[in-house]
């Protein structure tokens, strides 16, 4: 998606996170390295927390937004 509508504007930012069964165990470096190997060119940030009291402040504020329910829920 991200090679495909780059160039019109569109930002894919990725937030790895290991709170959903596991997936992104590794560290910073080592989630870059693993992303590379699919070509990833969107931003990658740091792993962080998106549930719990340790979530990142980003996560905090759109899940309290009034439609910020998603896939997922709040």
């Amino acid at each position: 998606m991200h090679a495909s509508y780059a160039e019109q504007g569109l930002r894919i930012l990725g937030f790895p996170c290991n709170q959903f069964g596991g997936q992104e165990p590794g560290t910073d470096a080592e989630i870059k390295e693993f992303a590379k190997g699919y070509n990833a060119e969107f931003d990658l940030f740091s792993k962080i927390d998106v549930n719990g009291d340790n979530a990142h402040p980003l996560w905090k504020w759109m899940k309290a937004q009034p439609k910020g329910k998603g896939t997922f829920g709040k």
